[in-house]
């Protein structure tokens, strides 16, 4: 693997810890326009929370619960994210739903969205610039990475084993693309069926790793509500996957195909 330096950004934005890992020569990490792009990203992701937040009042989501705006005097921004959940509720068969409670409330798709679109825009562009080996961002444990042409890195994600707090149970290898995870091991059971309303049960750990944040964030959702079912597999635009169940059981897929079930304590062998 290449011999880079490192340098690390970190804001609180959105409601979680992003930071920008950018590898390279000391040339390239130091470098202002490095700096100023990064900069540009965590802007971009701000803009994103003034638009998006249930939490702001002032927010076009919070005015647009309220009608004090309609869809189409609301920023540009959200009726594009509007299709884009409208679209993932179809194809996730209604696993996904950001109106089932009778507004619009992207809070499940939207992060995942504004990071990836807030790295296109001012992170994975630097690849290109002489001396960057890698840049990435990571929102919460979701990540959107990158790696410059001709350059041998690998990003290693560790997948936390919900089972065993503190421990690594995978290893996900990633050149260019995104990892997701969602569940319930951290915050409980937080994250509900919008075909019931009711909280998500069976998963503990759903991850996906996916060409884009946005779909790897909204496949990893879906995959714990679910469940034991992994027919929404084939609709997913993911390349691999894994579930971990609340009784150990370890689901693995590689695009549309299962790959392996295992206990909680084979897995380790991984």
């Amino acid at each position: 693997m290449s011999s880079s330096e490192p340098r690390v950004w970190v804001e609180t934005i959105m409601g979680t810890v992003v930071s920008v890992h950018a590898y390279g020569t000391t040339a390239f990490v130091q470098d202002a326009e490095t700096a100023a792009s990064v900069a540009c990203a965590f802007d971009e992701l701000r803009e994103a929370d003034r638009i998006f937040s249930t939490y702001r009042e002032d927010s076009e989501i919070s005015r647009l619960h309220r009608g004090k705006i309609t869809l189409d005097e609301a920023h540009p921004l959200v009726a594009e994210v509007a299709a884009a959940c409208l679209d993932a509720e179809q194809r996730s068969g209604g696993r996904f739903s950001a109106t089932w409670r009778g507004w619009f409330d992207p809070t499940g798709y939207v992060k995942g969205w504004a990071v990836e679109r807030a790295a296109r825009m001012h992170l994975l562009p630097l690849l290109a610039a002489t001396g960057a080996t890698a840049i990435g961002i990571n929102a919460g444990g979701d990540m959107q990475v990158g790696t410059a042409p001709g350059s041998d890195w690998v990003w290693r994600v560790g997948i936390a084993d919900p089972h065993r707090a503190g421990e690594v149970l995978a290893i996900m290898d990633v050149v260019n693309g995104a990892v997701a995870t969602s569940g319930t091991a951290e915050r409980g059971a937080h994250i509900l069926d919008p075909r019931s309303g009711e909280p998500a049960t069976g998963v503990r750990s759903a991850t996906v790793v996916a060409d884009s944040l946005a779909e790897a964030d909204l496949w990893a959702t879906v995959a714990v509500v679910a469940g034991d079912d992994l027919s929404w597999v084939s609709a997913a635009d993911s390349r691999s996957g894994m579930t971990v169940s609340d009784d150990g059981r370890v689901r693995r897929w590689m695009g549309a195909t299962e790959v392996s079930v295992v206990t909680h304590a084979d897995s380790a062998a991984r």
